[in-house]
This record gives structure tokens, sequence and C-alpha cells, in this order.
């Protein structure tokens, strides 16, 4: 397909927008890139890129830039709320010949993929209505200014507008969860991600580099609650390892609910979605921003091998839905364990714990 000659739409600036306007422009394309923020102001959370995240960064010629940033991850491990050993695992052994793992300021890669997309992003620019038409979509932005595209991506996230207006699925499903996160500098010097396991929430701190600890925390609940740094001491309290000195260096945490999108169908007419938008779920295999770039990669790569539009958005969603749903699955595989007693499952862990968490990504060593 003439790259060139298309004319594509991205809806949404975050990592998967970014990532499709990235591969696309290396594969010939021009897309235009909206999103409906101001671009500025966002609160700093940390994020940790396993190693399918990497290759998927050196497959768009993005894993010099990211290689100086944050610090890479060489081993995961798991603990029991005291902050006894219960197993750990190899990253480098489980992601050898694929790649590093990193944790790093979300804003970091956010930055390099910015760069990395060339053109320009429109922000403040809200897409109120999609007119679908056999060969086109005709978009209405918020100040009714109207323009036609060959393809329309919604890369907006799980409360992705695009999906709605292309009548692809409703809200996103809650999860059952409520997520904290936060940066903390002047906690104590960690070298591997981190975990604690207690009876239905986790604590996981992850260094970055330059002092400062990738926080993230879950527990089972309906709705987040008024102060979450305070549900945070109080929720955590009681752990050990790291988790007391962890908390008395806290000082702000942002607070989301968990929510899983699963839809019947990721495109209709010239409208595709991607990341978030299309397949969000759970946390828990920080594997977001993986499927994301994964995403973009696998369009691009349809769209310039098929001969229409709907042919390369067919090609894209079969080849993708299998590795989504590997980990959907495994993601509720792994928050299950919340639902088992420590006393049960404590033991369980150390003595399969590395080959039980290991599985969890065995399908993600293999390219996209």
């Amino acid at each position: 397909m003439a790259g060139s000659n298309l004319r594509v739409l991205v809806v949404g600036a975050g990592i998967a927008g970014l990532a499709v306007a990235r591969t696309l422009r290396l594969a010939g394309f021009r897309p235009e890139v909206t999103e409906r923020s101001s671009g500025t102001g966002a609160p700093e959370i940390g994020l940790y890129l396993p190693g399918n995240a990497e290759r998927a960064l050196r497959e768009i010629g993005l894993d010099g830039p990211v290689r100086p940033l944050g610090q890479v991850i060489r081993t995961q491990r798991f603990l029991d709320l005291r902050g006894r050993e219960l197993c750990e695992v190899d990253l480098d052994k489980l992601w050898s010949g694929v790649g590093e793992c990193r944790a790093l300021p979300r804003s970091d890669l956010h930055r390099v993929l910015l760069s990395g997309a060339g053109g320009e992003v429109r922000y403040d620019t809200e897409v109120r209505a999609l007119d679908l038409h056999r060969d086109a979509v005709t978009v209405t932005f918020g100040d009714g200014r109207q323009a036609e595209y060959d393809l329309v991506v919604g890369a907006d996230g799980g409360r992705s507008a695009v999906r709605a207006l292309a009548a692809l699925g409703g809200l996103a499903r809650p999860a059952g969860q409520v997520v904290y996160r936060s940066v903390v500098t002047g906690g104590p010097p960690l070298t591997d991600w981190t975990g604690l396991l207690g009876e239905r929430a986790a604590f996981v701190a992850v260094p970055m580099g330059a002092g400062r600890l990738h926080c993230y925390a879950d527990e089972v609940a309906s709705a987040p609650p008024a102060d979450p740094l305070a549900r945070v001491r109080e929720l955590f309290g009681g752990y050990g390892g790291p988790v007391p000195a962890i908390l008395d260096a806290m000082e702000q945490v942002q607070v989301t609910r968990t929510d899983e999108v699963e839809l019947g169908q990721w495109s209709r007419g010239r409208v595709v979605l991607v990341g978030d938008a299309a397949h969000a779920t759970a946390p828990t295999l920080a594997e977001g921003a993986a499927m994301a770039l994964e995403d973009a990669l696998v369009l691009a790569r349809s769209l310039c091998r098929s001969m229409t539009v709907p042919e390369a958005l067919d090609s894209y969603e079969s080849r993708r839905r299998p590795r989504i749903k590997w980990v959907l699955d495994r993601t509720r595989d792994r928050d299950r364990t919340r639902d088992v007693p420590p006393p049960l499952r404590d033991p369980l862990l150390r003595n399969r714990g590395n080959r039980i968490f290991q599985e969890h990504y065995r399908l993600l060593v293999d390219p996209a």
C-alpha cells in the first residue's frame, strides 16, 4: 500500500499513539496526531519495561535514546509481607536474546517517543464525531472543524472516545483493584525489582537510578480512597523489608481504579484501536507499554503488506489477538493469587515461584 498517499489520523499522544506515529513514519506514511489534553502538567510516575518492550524499541530505532535512562533491572525478588524471601527470577536469563528490563520515569520514555514520532502533535484537540463511510472516515473535531481520512487509529487509552464513537464497545469494566503509584526519592537503596505479597494486596518497589524508586501497590477494592497516601500507609504499615523506609520517604501518591477492556472486535470500517483502547488490563505483568509498542509495529507491517486498509486491519487484529489474550489470561492468573491465603500461597511460591512467574512471560519471549 502506498504509504505517503494514505491519510491517517492517530488519536492520542501517549505511548501507544506516539509509537504508532513512529512506526508509520518509518514505513513511509505521514500521520497526523491529535491529543485531547494540553500535554502538560501530568504528575510523574514510574514505568517498568520488560525485555520485550526493549526489543520493540530496538525495532523502531529508539532503544539508543532510551538506554541511558533509568536503571536496568536484572532480578525480580518476591517476598512475603514480613520481607522474607519467597522466590526470585533471573531476568537476564528469562529475556536472554530479547532485551534488558528497565525502570524509568514514564515522562522520559514519552519524550523519546515524542521526538521519534516526528511531525507535530495537535494538543487540546477533541474528536467529537466519526462518520464512517466505505472508503473513508469523516472526523468532526471539538472546534467544529471536519476532515476526511483513509484510516483513524484510536490510541486514546482505556477510556477511549474513538472506541465509543466507532461503536466498538462501551465503558471499560472495573477489574476489582485499586492501584497506587508514587515516585520516591531518599528511600532505601535497592538494586532489584522487589515485591512484597500480602493478603489481597501487594507492594512493589523498583529502582530507577539517581536515588529514585518507582513504587506500585494495589489492593482488592472497588473504589479509590479519599486520601491515598494515608491509605497506603495504613494498608502497608505492617509490611517488612524495605517498605517502612519507603513509606517514611513517600510524599505523594496517585490512585486509580484498575479497568479492563475486552472487545469482540478492534476495528470497524476504517477505524482501528491500539493499546489500552483495544485491550487494557490490570498492570500486574507490566506489559501495557510493551503491548502498545508491539501493536504499533504489527499495524505498520500489516498496512505495508496489504493491498487495502480493511485487509490490513484484519491482518493486524488476527496477529495480535492471541498474544493479547495470553497477557490478559496470565494477568488474571497472577491476580488470583491474591485470593489464596498466604499460609497456602507462600510455601507454593518458595517451591515453584520461579517457574510460575517465568511461565507468565513464556509466549512473550517470541517476537510479536
